[in-house]
């Protein structure tokens, strides 16, 4: 992983000082102050973990000439908010998940969302430390205007369904409510195995779920279990699904990048390519953790065959790329299993 990660914020180092060459660069003296933000609360959480790093990294690097100030969910918990924050100036780094990048008119980046595209964590890491994580970094970078500028890509670990009752086949998903995304393929995948996905702010799940106001949601064990959903009657019960590898784009605001230094640039790569290590080491020790603690809790968890669900996802994966554009790429991503 170690090796491709590099391999891959070379490449990123290397494009942005081209692409910054005719940029206006501070003076090499000069001090700045960087807000970067998720939308996380939870200070155990690996995203606070990453953007700790981060900002120890920066400040050591620069003898404190770049000041990184994190916030956890204190300037927005919606990853709209922190898009529309990064775009007017209000911060500098964030941390969304591609389906808010398609909503500022990037639909190539909803590839990584596609149900049961990465079938482990090798197989997610080959495709986002390689030539389509590159080429994903310079379609939003050039579509965005350079208000986006892809520095990382963090994990939010595996999603699995967890609800009032457990899954033994897709039938059981007939009619239940489910909180995800409400349009685009994630949506329509969930539509397809006969759930409803329902709209609900992730500050408001455990109200939802603890007053049947839907019936089911999905996550990965370090989130869900950090805000207690699996001790609300409908999160009782996890089936393990595994249908999403999950992807988050840690971003810059591209024009702010354009202004700094060379110098200034290479010590935010430097602290982006460890952010990324250590949230990604974070997620993958706290699903094992968090997975214990939900059955510690008498949460009740169970497998199931994946193979139904790949089968249904694989055709509208297909078509989906097609829609995007990016046959291609998808065509990549399936070679690297």
């Amino acid at each position: 992983m170690k090796k491709s990660l590099a391999a891959f914020m070379g490449v990123m180092v290397t494009a942005s000082m081209v692409l910054a060459g005719c940029g206006d660069e501070a003076s090499s003296g000069d001090g700045i102050k960087i807000v970067a933000a998720h939308n996380q609360t939870s200070p155990e959480n690996p995203y606070q973990d990453g953007l700790l790093k981060f900002k120890e990294v920066a400040e050591e690097e620069s003898d404190g000439a770049i000041e990184v100030e994190v916030h956890a969910g204190t300037i927005g918990t919606e990853e709209s908010e922190l898009v529309e924050k990064l775009k007017l100036g209000g911060a500098d780094v964030v941390l969304v998940s591609p389906g808010f990048m398609t909503a500022t008119g990037i639909d190539e980046v909803d590839l990584l969302a596609l149900p049961y595209l990465f079938d482990s964590y090798e197989h997610w890491e080959s495709v986002v430390d390689g030539e389509v994580g590159e080429e994903l970094a310079s379609i939003i970078n050039e579509k965005s205007n350079n208000d986006f500028k892809i520095i990382g890509y963090w994990s939010a670990g595996v999603r699995h369904y967890y609800g009032k009752k457990p899954i033994e086949s897709i039938d059981d998903l007939s009619g239940m409510s489910i909180r995800t995304q409400t349009s685009g393929v994630v949506a329509d995948y969930w539509k397809s195995l006969g759930a409803v996905p329902s709209s609900v702010a992730w500050g408001e799940l455990y109200q939802a779920l603890q007053q049947n106001v839907v019936d089911s949601s999905e996550n990965s064990y370090p989130y869900f279990v950090q805000q207690n959903h699996h001790q609300t009657p409908n999160g009782k019960y996890t089936t393990e699904t595994a249908h999403d590898y999950t992807t988050r784009l840690l971003l810059v605001n591209g024009n702010k990048y354009d202004a700094m230094t060379d110098e200034q640039k290479e010590i935010l790569m430097q602290a982006a390519e460890a952010s990324v290590e250590t949230e990604r080491e974070a997620v993958f020790a706290q699903e094992e953790e968090y997975k214990q603690i939900a059955l510690d809790d008498g949460a009740e968890i169970n497998e199931i065959d994946r193979q139904p669900f790949i089968d249904i996802a694989d055709p509208m994966n297909e078509a989906a790329a097609k829609d995007m554009g990016v046959e291609e790429l998808l065509q990549k991503i399936n070679d690297l299993k």
